[in-house]
């Protein structure tokens, strides 16, 4: 039988998608996952205000939520001291980053990133026809230099930057990142992908300033908070760019169980510290678990820690198979040469445990 009348692009596309999910793993191997290390997510949980919150309104389920997410974006206003026209609301990162593309990315359309970053970006400019410029890493970081120069050679549109980066974890400062803006060309956006900033030092993020429309920058629940299952984050910028987002959004992407869960979380600050140090505490463990094993880590500003196991990427591919086969599940960095590392992500101490007491194996059987 024939395919429906797909588009061009959408029929040149490979038959991919951006991640194979834990869920999905297990149901392939048959083998519950022992420790849940690969999707950066945050294991202390959410806040119990953001627990209760979810639960007072679930009766209310059956109403749809609403399209402008006011209750919410005041609380992120007031959060972040912008005006509320300064912020638009939708289904985390991954849903906000496909609404930019719409906005600025048609069919040939030169689109910078790393090469190796995340994956999602890159599956959105793809599926909207964008060209992708890809700039290697340099010592593990986010080339600047080379990207504002790939931008000017290949007159990009859009500029992709997460900092701190994923799946490195690495980070430049907030005067870096503000000086890398003002190399860039004058008609090219720049989308800054902060999924990990409240993991970071002090300093990494620049000042949220709104009068510059090519500027974009974007905050989840799903880390920090501890909200994944929820998908909620948002988009801060210059209002005239922020009002764009109406004409391409999804208005009623989130529901009433999210707007409450993410307002309630924002108010909860005190659980927010504790689920950094948590998070501190944890990378400092994995740091202990490589040191142990004689292996360096790529320092990091995230909730994970990437290890560098000292070979090339299909040594590390290996391990990172076997490790999902005796029900760890530990993610990779996807091209060379940060390919030689494991991602791992900071858990409860029984999943570390059970990481620590599995990889010296599969090292050796690999």
């Amino acid at each position: 039988m024939d395919t429906p009348p797909f588009t061009r692009v959408v029929s040149a596309l490979p038959t991919s998608v951006p991640f194979v999910g834990p869920d999905q793993i297990e149901r392939e191997s048959g083998v519950p996952f022992r420790a849940r290390l690969g999707a950066n997510e945050n294991v202390l949980g959410p806040s119990p205000r953001a627990i209760a919150a979810i639960g007072a309104v679930a009766g209310e389920a059956w109403k749809y939520g609403d399209p402008l997410a006011h209750d919410l974006r005041t609380a992120l206003a007031d959060h972040h001291g912008v005006p509320i026209d300064a912020i638009v609301a939708g289904q985390g990162i991954d849903g906000l980053l496909g609404s930019a593309v719409r906005l600025f990315v048609e069919p040939g359309t030169p689109v910078v990133m790393t090469h190796g970053g995340y994956p999602t970006f890159s599956f959105h400019v793809r599926a909207s026809g964008g060209r992708l410029v890809e700039v290697p890493y340099r010592d593990d970081h986010a080339d600047l230099q080379a990207m504002a120069a790939a931008a000017h050679t290949e007159g990009a549109r859009l500029v992709y930057l997460a900092n701190p980066d994923n799946p490195m974890g690495t980070a430049w400062d907030a005067a870096a990142v503000t000086a890398f803006r003002a190399t860039l060309p004058a008609d090219t956006a720049l989308l800054i992908d902060e999924a990990y900033i409240e993991f970071a030092p002090d300093g990494t993020a620049p000042p949220i300033a709104l009068d510059d429309p090519r500027v974009l920058r974007f905050r989840t629940f799903s880390k920090a908070y501890g909200l994944a299952g929820l998908r909620v984050g948002c988009a801060l910028g210059a209002p005239a760019t922020i009002a764009a987002f109406d004409l391409v959004r999804e208005h009623f992407g989130m529901g009433r169980l999210q707007h409450a869960g993410a307002i309630a979380a924002l108010a909860d600050q005190e659980h927010l510290q504790a689920a950094l140090d948590f998070t501190a505490a944890g990378r400092k463990r994995i740091v202990g678990i490589a040191a142990r094993f004689d292996l360096a880590v790529v320092p990091s500003s995230a909730n994970f820690v990437c290890i560098d196991l000292g070979r090339d990427g299909d040594f590390a591919r290996a391990v990172c198979t076997e490790l999902n086969r005796r029900g760890v599940f530990i993610r990779m960095p996807w091209v060379a040469p940060q390919d030689r590392c494991l991602r791992v992500s900071v858990g409860d101490g029984e999943a570390l445990s059970v990481f620590e007491r599995e990889l010296p194996a599969v090292m050796a059987a690999v």
